[in-house]
């Protein structure tokens, strides 16, 4: 399935564990529920791709294109999302524990109560990212983008000594 074509399939609830899907097109494709446990879909384009409640444990999703995909509760639970674009992705709720975020694409993106717990974020441009009620304790955060991303009741570890950026505009969490 390397570089295969299935944009704009309906492909709810399909088993795609352990699948070669490098390269593959998956963009505007219906992918609720489906299992992509172990999946390969480095450097796939899922661009506006419906991911809600899919299953994304441990993938290879480096250099995927993930921009405006609906990823509503999706597990991507140990997930190599290195250099991957998720600019305006909604993650809502989403599992990111121990995903690998390194240089990812965030800008922007809907990260709403989602689970970033022991999530490597280095390098990670979250420019008006929406973080309110994250969890991001232990994330490793060295070097992210936080510039107007908003943190309101956002639970992390402060982002002294971290070279994180923020600015005026980043919303952060009271207390």
């Amino acid at each position: 399935l390397a570089r295969a074509d299935l944009s704009d399939a309906n492909l709810t609830r399909a088993n795609f564990m352990d699948a070669n899907l490098a390269g593959a097109d998956l963009s505007d494709a219906n992918l609720t529920r489906a299992n992509f446990t172990d999946a390969n879909l480095a450097g796939a384009d899922l661009s506006e791709a419906t991911l809600s409640v899919a299953s994304l444990y441990r993938a290879n999703l480096a250099g995927a294109d993930l921009s405006e995909a609906y990823l509503v509760f999706a597990k991507l639970t140990k997930t190599n999302l290195t250099q991957a674009d998720l600019t305006g992705a909604s993650l809502v709720e989403a599992d990111l524990w121990r995903a690998n975020l390194t240089q990812a694409d965030l800008s922007g993106a809907n990260l709403t109560a989602t689970n970033l717990l022991w999530a490597d974020l280095t390098q990670a441009d979250l420019t008006g990212a929406d973080l309110g009620s994250a969890s991001l304790p232990k994330a490793d955060l060295s070097g992210a983008d936080f510039t107007g991303a908003d943190l309101s009741w956002t639970d992390f570890h402060w982002l002294e000594g971290t070279g994180a950026k923020a600015d005026d505009g980043t919303v952060w969490p009271e207390g």
